[in-house]
């Protein structure tokens, strides 16, 4: 299955859903009028948009009806698409230039983190990159295990201790491995318990400073795996993490497994970060680099 099918295939419920409403919309009008706004504006909030966003959705529409005359409100929905693209983009490109980059992965529990960098590890590799994995979550003795499962899989390296370890150790310790190794990437396991305990946002922030201190020269993205499907949740885990940690970027999951693929827009334009991935699918090629073009198009596409 080629790449935009595949990112197609994986919003059918989105697309169907909250779209498909719009299209249906739209076709029942015979004007472009404020009516037809404020029905637009309700559909968006509908796929979890949010409040705030859906109105700058509508009003760029309305700068756009303006400019090019159109009367058509079946036109509307390429319009709509235009804007999407506009709001997405910006951002999404990895930044991972030195050798080693590191990417800390962080998240709660049961938001396919572990998953996530194993499709990461996997997709860096068939790009010829060397992949060092930390498994940073020394919480969980399943987290552990998990990891290696996905680094035999992919075949990569792996740095681990017992269970109860302390997580910044294993970093260091992967850090000092990769230079060694001659690593490309460091992708870094970290602990997913609740974004409202202080003393994990203390555990990443020491994590942090471990890395600032071996590698102050390396390219680091810190990336949140969020579960798409649930929706406006999604936005105030964001607004936690980030004020912990300085997110760079977002991972998006189970987006075939929601009709409320909009939150990817509430995330970007609410809190201007920026998704860099996005898993449509179970495979191990399912995760894939979110181009903001290609998933506007794909969102709107009914043939």
């Amino acid at each position: 299955m080629g790449l935009f099918k595949k990112i197609k295939e994986g919003l059918k419920k989105t697309r169907d859903s909250v779209i498909g409403q719009i299209d249906s919309m739209l076709k029942s009008f015979t004007k472009i009028d404020e009516e037809l706004f404020e029905e637009l504006e309700e559909l968006l909030v509908m796929g979890d948009v949010g409040v705030a966003t859906a109105e700058e959705i509508c009003d760029k529409v309305k700068i756009k009806v303006k400019e090019k005359g159109t009367t058509d409100p079946e036109e509307i929905r390429g319009l709509l698409q235009e804007v999407v693209t506009e709001m997405l983009t910006g951002g999404q490109e990895l930044n991972l230039n030195t050798k080693p980059s590191v990417i800390l992965v962080i998240g709660v529990n049961g938001v396919g983190k572990t998953t996530t960098i194993g499709k990461m590890a996997n997709r860096f590799k068939s790009e010829g990159k060397k992949v060092l994995l930390a498994a940073a979550d020394t919480f969980r003795a399943a987290a552990i295990d998990q990891l290696e499962i996905w680094a035999d899989r992919s075949g990569c390296d792996i740095i681990k201790q017992n269970e109860g370890s302390d997580p910044a150790a294993v970093v260091y310790d992967s850090i000092s491995a990769a230079k060694a190794r001659g690593a490309d990437v460091i992708i870094a396991d970290t602990a997913g318990r609740l974004h409202n305990k202080k003393h994990l946002m203390d555990e990443l922030a020491k994590i942090n400073r471990v890395i600032d201190r071996e590698l102050p020269d390396a390219d680091k993205e810190v990336l949140l795996v969020l579960d798409a499907t649930t929706g406006q949740n999604a936005v105030s885990q964001v607004e936690h993490f980030k004020e912990a940690t300085g997110i760079t970027g977002i991972v998006l999951t189970k987006l075939d497994g929601t009709a409320k693929g909009g939150i990817i827009l509430a995330i970007k334009n609410t809190l201007d970060v920026p998704v860099k991935f996005i898993g449509v699918g179970e495979q191990i090629d399912d995760l894939q680099p979110f181009d903001p073009e290609e998933f506007s198009k794909a969102l709107f596409d009914f043939s």
